[in-house]
């Protein structure tokens, strides 16, 4: 067959291929996205009249990557991490495109192997508006990037932390 009869044919394949159905998989919020929620993790939301903290990790655990905290009404936000030591002083986090990276204060954990870096952030920050948004934010570094996705249905805690930061 000669090359200009067999494109033909070709490209009509492909559009048939095209309409055909995929299957959903595990990852099918990938498709817009939206990393996966890791089993096990999940935002928790604590309050009281005094301060509000927002923390993803293990329930019932000191398995904790990362803690958002307000006084309620103060629109001021503390960030807590714990890394490795040699990690950069600083803390960086994404949302659905949208990066910030906030200077951090070093001191060692009490609780873990590493460090604890400490930022200050404001709750109108792009990443944590995209982060309300969307229910999902990953901590990154220079050689790791991890999402902290919200589990169904608890993207409501994230809100209401948000509302009760101010």
């Amino acid at each position: 067959m000669r090359p200009s009869l067999w494109v033909i044919p070709a490209f009509a394949a492909l559009a048939l291929a095209g309409c055909a159905a995929t299957p959903k998989s595990g990852l099918a919020d990938a498709a817009d996205g939206a990393p996966a929620p890791a089993a096990g993790y999940d935002w928790h939301l604590n309050a009281d009249d005094q301060e509000a903290s927002l923390s993803y990790g293990m329930a019932e655990t000191d398995d904790v990557p990362l803690d958002l905290s307000c006084r309620p009404g103060s629109g001021a936000l503390q960030i807590l991490q714990t890394v490795a030591e040699g990690h950069p002083r600083v803390i960086a986090l994404e949302s659905g495109g949208d990066t910030e990276t906030y200077p951090a204060k070093a001191e060692p954990s009490a609780m873990h192997d590493g460090i604890d870096l400490t930022a200050v952030a404001r709750t109108t920050d792009p990443v944590f508006l995209r982060f309300r948004k969307l229910g999902w934010l990953a901590t990154y570094g220079p050689d790791y990037r991890t999402p902290l996705v919200a589990q169904r249905g608890s993207d409501q805690q994230i809100d209401r932390f948000f509302t009760l930061c101010g």
